[in-house]
C-alpha cells in the first residue's frame, strides 16, 4: 500500500507543478483577466481545482470539516458560464493560492493514513486519481487560455522532436471483427470509459499519421473554405458566420507564406507537424475534400488498441507500459506537436502512429454512453453531456498529462471549438475488391 500511496502523491505533485507553472508565469492582472469569453480567468481555474479537491478528498474521502464551504457555489462549473465568471466575487490570486495550498496539505495528511480500499470511491485510490485527472484537465484548459492571451511569451519548453525520416502518406487496413472497447479493469478509468464491451467493426483503412499542416494547406489553397459542397449545411453556415478561412492562429503573410502564433511567439507553419486548432466542421470538410472521412470512435479505438496477434485490446497503443519520452508527446514536455513520424516506438500493434499525444483527433461519433453505463461518482461528469451537441475526440495532445490519457480515454466538445489542441486523422471504407482480397487471405 505504501507504493500506491507514493504513486498517488507523485501524481498529485505533478499536477500541482503544472498548475503552479501556468499560474505563476503571469502577473496578478493577467490571472484575473478573461482572455476569451470561451475561457475562465486563470484564477477561477486555480481556485476551482482546490474546491473540487476539497469536496472530494477532504470532505468526502477524509471525512473532515470544510476548509471554505462559503465558496462552493462560486466554483460550481454548472452554476456559472465561463463568460460570466469574471463578474463573480472570486478569491483574489493570493487567496486562491493560499486556499489550494491549505487543501493540499490536508489531502496529503489524509492520503498518509487512508486504507485506499472499502467504498468504490476509495478502492485503489480512485478518488485521488480522479482529482489528479481533474487538475490535469484544467491544466490543459489553462494552457489553451495561455494560447488565447495576448502579450509577451511567458511559457518555455524544449522543442518537440523531429522525425528521423521524411514522412510519407501511408495507411493500414484494420481487419473486420470484434474487439473489446472500453475498460472494466483500469482502476482510475472514468465512468464514460466503462464498461468493457465487444464491438464489431467492419474492415476499414486508416492513416498511419494524423493530417499534417502540409496536407491541410492543400485544402486551403484549393479553395476548401470557399466550396460549400465540401461542408455540411450546418458547417457551411458556421464557416460563413465565423469567417473561417484557415486554422485558428494561422495568417497569410505578404508573399503568400503562412505563419502561426503559438503562446505569444510567431512561427512559420511547420509543414510536417499535425494540423491543429481546427474545429470538427473543418475536419469533416477536409476529409471530404481528400475523398476520405473521419473515423468513428470505435474505429479509432480499434486501430489504437487491438492486437491481432493476441486478439486482445491493449491499454496503450504500444502496450501496457506507461507513456515515455520515446512513445508519446504528452505532459507539456514540449509546447507543440512533434513532426509526424517522430514516435515510431509508440505505434499500435496494427502500425498506426502518434495516436496518443501531439493533437486530439476528432472522430465522426457523437458522445454517447456505452452499453451498461453507470454514472460514477456523479452524473455531471459524463451523463448530462450524452446525446448533446458534442463530437468525441481521442488520443490527447501535447498538453495532456499521461494520467488523463490512455487508449480508452474519451474527450468531447462542441463541433465549433477551435481553441482546443485538436487535429484529425483520415479513414476510408474499403472497396469491394479490397474486401474480397481480405476475405481470400483470411484477414476479414
Amino acid at each position: 500500500m505504501r507504493e500506491l500511496r507514493d504513486e498517488i502523491a507523485a501524481v498529485l505533485e505533478r499536477a500541482r507543478d503544472r498548475t503552479v507553472g501556468l499560474t505563476d508565469s503571469v502577473d496578478d492582472a493577467d490571472l484575473v483577466a478573461q482572455h476569451s469569453p470561451l475561457m475562465s480567468p486563470l484564477v477561477w481555474d486555480l481556485a476551482h481545482i482546490g474546491n473540487q479537491e476539497e469536496l472530494w478528498l477532504v470532505r468526502d474521502v477524509g471525512g473532515r470539516d470544510a476548509v471554505r464551504s462559503d465558496i462552493d457555489e462560486l466554483y460550481d462549473a454548472f452554476r456559472h458560464s465561463r463568460a460570466s465568471r469574471p463578474a463573480l466575487p472570486l478569491l483574489d490570486p493570493g487567496q486562491a493560492r493560499s486556499y489550494v495550498s491549505t487543501v493540499r496539505d490536508e489531502v496529503l495528511e489524509i492520503l498518509d493514513h487512508h486504507p485506499l480500499r472499502g467504498r468504490r470511491l476509495d478502492e485503489a485510490g480512485f478518488a485521488f486519481g480522479m482529482i489528479a485527472q481533474h487538475e490535469q484537465q484544467h491544466a490543459e484548459t489553462m494552457l489553451a487560455t495561455h494560447q488565447l492571451r495576448s502579450g509577451e511569451p511567458v511559457l518555455d519548453a524544449e522543442p518537440a522532436p523531429r522525425a528521423a525520416t521524411a514522412p510519407t502518406s501511408r495507411e493500414v487496413v484494420v481487419p473486420a471483427g470484434r474487439f473489446e472497447m472500453g475498460t472494466s479493469e483500469d482502476p482510475w478509468a472514468l465512468d464514460n470509459e466503462r464498461p468493457a464491451h465487444p464491438v464489431h467493426v467492419d474492415a476499414f483503412a486508416i492513416d498511419v499519421h494524423p493530417v499534417t499542416n502540409r496536407q491541410y494547406l492543400g485544402f486551403v489553397e484549393d479553395g476548401g473554405y470557399e466550396r460549400p459542397e465540401l461542408w455540411t449545411e450546418r458547417g457551411w453556415r458556421h464557416r460563413i458566420d465565423a469567417d473561417l478561412q484557415a486554422p485558428q492562429f494561422w495568417s497569410r503573410q505578404p508573399g503568400g507564406s503562412w505563419w502561426t502564433r503559438r503562446f505569444g511567439t510567431a512561427l512559420p507553419v511547420a509543414p510536417d507537424e499535425p494540423v491543429m486548432h481546427v474545429c470538427w466542421f473543418e475536419a469533416d470538410a477536409f476529409a471530404r475534400w481528400a475523398g476520405r472521412r473521419l473515423p468513428t470512435e470505435a474505429e479509432w479505438e480499434k486501430a489504437a488498441r487491438f492486437d491481432p496477434r493476441t486478439g486482445r485490446s491493449r491499454r496503450h497503443p504500444w502496450g501496457a507500459a506507461e507513456p515515455g519520452v520515446d512513445t508519446a508527446n504528452l505532459g507539456q514536455r514540449h509546447l507543440g506537436p512533434a513532426e509526424v513520424g517522430a514516435y515510431p516506438a509508440g505505434a499500435s500493434a496494427l502500425g498506426v502512429e502518434q495516436m496518443i499525444g501531439d493533437v486530439w483527433e476528432w472522430t465522426s461519433s457523437g458522445f454517447e454512453p456505452y452499453p451498461g453505463f453507470s454514472a460514477f461518482p456523479y452524473r455531471e461528469y459524463s451523463e448530462v453531456f450524452f446525446g448533446g451537441d458534442y463530437r468525441v475526440l481521442r488520443g490527447g495532445s501535447f498538453g495532456t498529462d499521461s494520467v488523463a490519457c490512455r487508449g480508452t480515454f474519451r474527450n468531447w466538445d462542441h463541433p465549433v471549438r477551435r481553441q482546443i489542441f485538436a487535429g484529425l486523422r483520415l479513414a476510408r471504407d474499403l472497396s469491394p475488391s479490397e474486401r474480397g482480397d481480405l476475405s481470400r487471405t483470411g484477414r476479414s
